[in-house]
């Protein structure tokens, strides 16, 4: 195929940040077509849907794809008890409207978890890149034991600043977590976590059954 299309539905705004993330495990799992990714923008409806479901019925008709992918952080749920959710809220779309290829991305907490292990990434993304201040990231076999990934990472940015003051008060950590998935170009360490190989091994079998890759 010359193209594939795929869009990202995800728990919240802040959870676009996946995108590059995505594109990168489409590239490992041997899609070689352009790629062209959108995040679901629900917001501009009037009045949102409030069940997975139905955000899924709203995401493919506002976001027309070939692929299909389901956020959810798994937070004080299991993995798994996410995916089988996506599942059937996927299941019951589907009886409604045309089935799409579609692949569960649940984070055992938060999605800011898988960002924390590129600290030139982070370093950049503050606009310091040559920094010398100590930034302290978590093991790889530990990010999915961090309690709140999403404030680290803030903090991080505002470390790595070195920004004081006005500052640093007025520094715009939430628009540059973005920067930061941007950066990072190697994912592979991410392997180490259940969730992730999780998310990848759905993946390469969706790709294998479309036959996508090349």
């Amino acid at each position: 195929m010359a193209e594939l299309r795929y869009t990202l539905l995800s728990d919240g705004s802040s959870d676009r940040m996946l995108m590059p993330l995505l594109a990168w495990a489409l590239r490992e799992r041997g899609v070689e077509a352009a790629l062209t990714g959108e995040w679901a923008d629900l917001r501009v409806l009037r009045d949102p849907p409030a069940t997975l479901e139905g955000r899924i019925e709203a995401a493919l008709d506002l976001y027309p794809c070939d692929l299909l992918f389901v956020h959810r952080d798994a937070e004080e749920a299991t993995v798994e008890d996410r995916q089988d959710e996506i599942g059937i809220a996927l299941k019951a779309a589907f009886a409604r409207m045309e089935a799409k290829p579609a692949v569960c991305v649940v984070p055992r907490r938060m999605a800011e978890a898988w960002f924390l292990i590129d600290e030139g990434a982070i370093r950049s993304a503050s606009g310091n890149p040559r920094g010398a201040i100590a930034l302290t990231l978590p093991r790889v076999n530990r990010l999915e034991e961090v309690v709140d990934p999403k404030e680290l990472l803030y903090d991080l940015l505002r470390t790595a600043s070195e920004h004081r003051g006005r500052r640093l008060r007025s520094f715009p950590v939430k628009r540059l977590v973005h920067r930061v998935a941007e950066l990072i170009e190697q994912f592979a360490t991410l392997r180490a976590l259940p969730a992730f190989a999780a998310f990848e091994d759905e993946l390469g079998a969706v790709v294998g059954r479309e036959g996508w890759a090349e």
